[in-house]
């Protein structure tokens, strides 16, 4: 590995000669990918060059215990372990740090969260989950946005649609989408019963207006009133937009803001996301028809976790992770099931899956 040091010290210098252009600033996306890469290089480098001065430890140590003998011959193997124990540490990273990267890393993350199974108790399920993920953004320092709520009559939601942005939201946000069950005693339940419900989660990166190009005569738009839970109006103008792409036959509606402006923003924001991951996907499945758009067997509708009031208990069923701590999960404390999510799919790309 240590071979690769020179190559990735050169690319390192060339993208810090190009990050310190005074008309980098016209072109923000570029600024963005240097700024990334940068980060990525820096870390390697920096690696590499740690794992070759422990190799020279190693040596070092080596011939200071061949060379010694009683006390300081035991004190260089000392030296030798740790040495050999840094080296193994450091190799691992290095393997870890040079695989593949996921071309959306660093994005901002739209989730869509909307009752499935279960009718109004999974509106209050879908409404459980939005408000986990509310935490957990937070914990995590990153800021929300919510481009469309759907209320539901008890309290729960119909369908939400959110923007999460922060550096890392993708990587760590990515591993959510999916079928997400819940089995508890619903309010709506006179005789105490156990329900099973369920809310679909689906993770979108969002999308650069550059990287989507949308035709406009591609594109069918239709305004009408926002409708709030039953149906009534809650808006007295035709503020509410639905954008069809023709094309492709996909469809968003949005109706949060009271200006047809901002809910026309708002839906484009969401269908070039959508058209975006439509291509992806597309290219996925052309290089390999086996390999999934997100982690896990069987794709988005499959059962991804269970959440198990009465036991205190969440379960994620791609890796066989069980937690009895679904009380503090619901808090936002999401990251011992997230790093499980992580590590997997790093050993199954260390493997060649």
């Amino acid at each position: 590995m240590l071979e690769r040091l020179p190559q990735f010290e050169a690319e390192y210098e060339d993208v810090l000669q190009r990050l310190s252009r005074p008309d980098l600033g016209r072109d923000p996306r570029a600024l963005r990918d240097l700024s990334r890469r940068r980060k990525e290089l820096e870390t390697v480098v920096e690696t590499m060059r740690a794992l070759r001065s422990a190799l020279s430890d190693v040596s070092t140590a080596r011939e200071m215990h061949a060379e010694s003998s009683g006390e300081e011959r035991g004190l260089a193997m000392e030296q030798l372990d740790d040495a050999t124990e840094q080296v193994a540490e450091l190799q691992e990273k290095l393997r870890t740090l040079l695989l593949p990267k996921d071309p959306n890393d660093g994005r901002n993350v739209i989730v869509e969260i909307r009752g499935a199974e279960g009718g109004e108790e999974a509106n209050l399920f879908a409404k459980a989950l939005f408000d986990m993920y509310l935490r957990y953004a937070e914990r995590h320092g990153w800021r929300v946005e919510v481009l469309d709520a759907r209320p539901s009559d008890l309290g729960g939601i119909d369908s939400v649609t959110f923007v999460v942005k922060g550096e890392d939201a993708w990587q760590r946000m990515k591993h959510e989408a999916g079928t997400h069950r819940v089995q508890r005693v619903p309010v709506t339940e006179s005789q105490g019963r156990v329900h099973t419900s369920a809310a679909a989660v689906n993770v979108l990166p969002e999308a650069d207006e550059v990287e989507i190009e949308i035709d406009p005569n591609d594109l069918r738009i239709d305004v009408y009133r926002s409708t709030g839970p039953g149906g009534q109006s809650v808006n007295t103008t035709d503020s509410a937009v639905r954008i069809t792409h023709l094309p492709t036959g996909v469809t968003v509606a949005m109706q949060d803001e009271k200006s047809q402006i901002q809910n026309r923003a708002r839906a484009m924001q969401v269908l070039r996301a959508r058209l975006y991951e439509q291509e992806r996907a597309k290219q996925e499945a052309a290089i390999a028809k086996e390999r999934r758009a997100q982690v896990g067997a069987g794709g988005r509708s499959d059962k991804v976790r269970t959440y198990n009031y009465q036991q205190n208990r969440v379960t994620d069923h791609r890796i066989g992770l069980t937690l009895h701590k679904l009380d503090r999960v619901l808090l936002g404390e999401l990251d011992e099931l997230v790093d499980a999510l992580v590590a997997d799919e790093r050993s199954r790309q260390l493997a060649g899956e």
